[in-house]
């Protein structure tokens, strides 16, 4: 099974300038990752119209809850595009954490 919603792009002229991909649990729940912008393009809204058509096409498709994990200096690009913040935990499974192998 896919487990990506849809991936967006968005283009000027031929040159790919965004990218989003919305992964999805083949349920009620989608999360918006890779949200990205080339640097010289950043700030004239294509980073909020790329979340905003994932936000419709996950709509579209019956999805319930989206979600969206951010760095704390994207909250308000998050905020302004209708996301609220939530409490949410968080497990790092990587081997530099810690983490004990039996």
């Amino acid at each position: 099974m896919n487990r990506s919603l849809v991936y967006l792009c968005a283009y000027r002229e031929r040159w790919l300038v965004g990218f989003v991909n919305v992964a999805w649990d083949g349920g009620i729940h989608a999360f918006i990752l890779d949200t990205t912008v080339h640097p010289e393009m950043r700030r004239r809204g294509i980073g909020r119209s790329l979340v905003m058509r994932a936000v419709a096409d996950a709509r579209d498709r019956n999805v319930e809850w989206l979600h969206v994990d951010f760095e704390p200096h994207l909250r308000s690009f998050y905020d302004g595009c209708g996301f609220k913040a939530t409490e949410a935990g968080i497990l790092h499974l990587g081997a530099s954490a810690g983490v004990q192998h039996p």
